[in-house]
């Protein structure tokens, strides 16, 4: 394609990942770029990459992000996704503002943003809805009407669970796109999340590009997508795709669109959910089976170019599979994680867009998102086995991710199988992986450094060969024989001995990291299987990354209190975030399972509840109040403990 100089600079009100993505494309093309940063920013990887960058104090901030465009002279802006992306309230600014959006119209936008509205378009479109109203019976779902992304959104099965359902939709639907209107509808249980991507020109052209399957998600937020679906067939690939066009068509879309549809596994039956008016995150996928780049499309389309492409050019070649990295805790509960990065390593051989570096800080500000890593094959199996691999060379430390349990779910039968449904994750819970291998890592590690020679050794040059810094660690030296077998302090003590090639009674033996690997990676044979992993020394133990999960083994601190450890009344932060409601008082006696506090993280709610019958004792919980992990919230003395202080004493 020829270049387009109709735009000459590109704002992109947006961060992370996506900020890069698109200044990529836009360079390509020749097209300036600049970048708006808040205060946590100011040292973020989209700041650096782009052109120009200009200060604001929120993305959401209409004003703030206009006034950007024209200090750095932008004649458009690319919105990305999430933050402004689908305000039509922004939309409108834009084009008051005389600017180009790169994206639809903004009364476009206002009623396709709108489940609501969308929903009674798409019926005139001919398009099957979904059974809506409070009277559809149980199970039901409760959703924001003005946006989407998981937030907002409630499963209800019974009556007496209703109006807390709906009050916290509400609440999160408010803060997340600033609009608390909520929508019921049928529950489908088992479900397949399909959607079409379209393009739309201003010349009356619309086109799908397939599809893709978005099932595998936890709490209404995708985690793995891939295309084009593994499961539907050609009647119901053309019922979607030619649904999807006739909507826009219906509407008057105009710049790239994705329409969302349910599929019921038990009838067979697809219906519409909600069409995105934005790119999406998933959107590499479909750039990968279709050689279109989307962004450039968006950027042509934007700037008053007709499709380049018919339909009938529009082709699918081979698979791809995408998993998107988050800083969360999936083995346990899925809760957000924030710290810094110390150590960030990414896959080579496949796609990877991202804009994570060692040394960042990752606050609970912002949506979870890391990065995204995607995997293309001739076909699904091709491409899922070289997403495995990547998962597995990929090592995030100094804070949780989910790239293990993405190594986890990817690799296991269920995926292989092409059985996971929207419900999956919330029926099935993958368990923790073993942690032998991961120990055997960070303790020969340690032995090594302890002797100090190199425990990482790369055929290109790389290694790491640090002096322990327990200068009380034995190195096994001994006078007239060779090395006595080391105990090694870690969570537990480990027995090393490098010289008969034995740890914890495995055989083992050191092995050459492979090649493209770099410093810090340790290769082992154990018990006669390479096995590899990310290792990094601290003062109590080591940190270690083993097929994307990442271990922490450190010595038990002797000189700790643990009195208390095991009062099960404490009520903690299980992740660090804000207070956004306190449901109960002082001295207030609650039942088992009541809701105490709500806490929220990254625009997503955890009731926090009542482990039993009790009073609320110790409340130091308050609504808009900053909490960090394992913050003590209030306690709950149990029934029988206050029963018993009434009674007299013996004696």
């Amino acid at each position: 394609m020829s270049v387009m100089p109709a735009i000459g600079t590109l704002l992109i009100a947006n961060r992370g990942e996506i900020a890069i993505r698109v200044m990529r494309t836009a360079r390509r093309m020749g097209i300036r770029t600049a970048a708006i940063y808040t205060d946590l920013d100011r040292a973020a990887p989209h700041v650096a990459a782009a052109d120009e960058a200009c200060w604001v104090p929120s993305y959401l901030d209409n004003e703030a992000v206009i006034a950007a465009a024209r200090t750095t002279k932008a004649d458009a802006i690319h919105p990305g996704y999430g933050f402004l992306s689908e305000r039509a309230s922004f939309a409108q600014a834009v084009e008051t503002a005389g600017l180009t959006l790169v994206g639809p119209p903004a009364a476009v936008m206002e009623v396709m943003g709108r489940k609501d509205a969308a929903r009674e378009i798409a019926a005139v479109a001919g398009v099957p809805v979904v059974p809506r109203g409070e009277d559809v019976g149980y199970p039901m779902l409760i959703k924001a009407a003005a946006g989407g992304g998981g937030k907002g959104m409630r499963i209800v099965r019974s009556p007496a669970d209703h109006d807390e359902a709906a009050t916290a939709a509400r609440r999160e639907a408010k803060a997340a796109f600033g609009d608390d209107t909520i929508l019921v509808e049928a529950y489908i249980e088992r479900g397949r999340h399909i959607e079409v991507q379209i393009l739309a020109d201003a010349h009356d052209e619309v086109l799908h590009l397939f599809e893709r399957d978005c099932s595998s998600q936890r709490r209404y937020q995708k985690v793995v997508e891939e295309a084009p679906a593994p499961t539907i067939g050609p009647e119901t690939r053309e019922l979607v795709t030619s649904s999807a066009v006739a909507l826009a068509k219906q509407v008057g879309y105009r710049n790239a669109g994705t329409v969302e549809f349910l599929v019921d596994e038990e009838t067979g039956r697809a219906y519409f959910l909600e069409m995105n008016t934005r790119l999406q995150v998933e959107h590499p996928v479909t750039e990968a089976i279709t050689g279109l780049d989307l962004v450039e499309l968006q950027l042509r389309i934007a700037a008053g170019e007709p499709l380049p492409i018919s339909q009938s050019e529009v082709t699918v070649t081979g698979h791809a599979i995408e998993a998107r990295v988050y800083a969360e805790d999936s083995f346990h509960g899925f809760l957000p994680q924030a710290g810094t990065a110390s150590t960030v390593r990414w896959p080579t051989g496949v796609r990877v867009d991202h804009a994570l570096v060692s040394g960042q800080v990752v606050s609970t500000a912002y949506d979870p998102m890391l990065g995204k890593i995607i995997a293309y094959g001739p076909d699904r199996d091709s491409a899922r086995q070289r997403l495995i691999a990547a998962l597995d060379r990929t090592a995030i430390l100094g804070l949780t991710t989910n790239t293990g349990f993405l190594r986890e779910l990817v690799a296991g039968d269920a995926f292989a199988a092409a059985e996971i449904d929207t419900t999956w994750l919330d029926r099935h819970q993958l368990a923790l992986p073993d942690d032998t291998v991961p120990r055997v890592l960070a303790a020969w590690a340690v032995a090594a450094s302890v002797s100090g020679e190199s425990w990482s050794e790369n055929p290109m040059g790389g290694g790491s060969c640090a002096k322990s810094p327990d200068p009380f660690q034995a190195d096994g030296w001994r006078c007239g024989g060779p090395p006595a077998p080391m105990i090694v302090d870690l969570d537990r003590p480990v027995v090393v001995d490098r010289e008969a090639g034995r740890v914890d009674g495995l055989e083992v033996h050191a092995l050459a990291v492979p090649d493209g690997t770099g410093d810090g990676w340790l290769s082992l044979e154990i018990d006669g299987v390479r096995q590899v992993g990310l290792v990094e020394l601290t003062r109590h133990g080591a940190e270690v990354v083993y097929r994307g999960q990442r271990w922490v083994f450190e010595r038990p601190d002797v000189f700790s209190d643990h009195a208390g450890a095991a009062d099960s009344g404490a009520i903690r932060a299980p992740m660090p975030g804000t207070i956004v409601a306190v449901r109960v008082a002082e001295g207030e006696l609650v039942a088992v399972d009541q809701v105490l506090v709500v806490l929220e993280a990254m625009k997503m709610e955890m009731p926090l509840r009542a482990p039993f019958a009790g009073t609320v004792t110790n409340l130091s919980a308050a609504t808009g109040m900053p909490v960090a992990l394992g913050a003590v919230l209030c306690d709950i003395q149990p029934l029988d403990d206050i029963q018993g202080a009434d009674e007299p004493q013996a004696g």
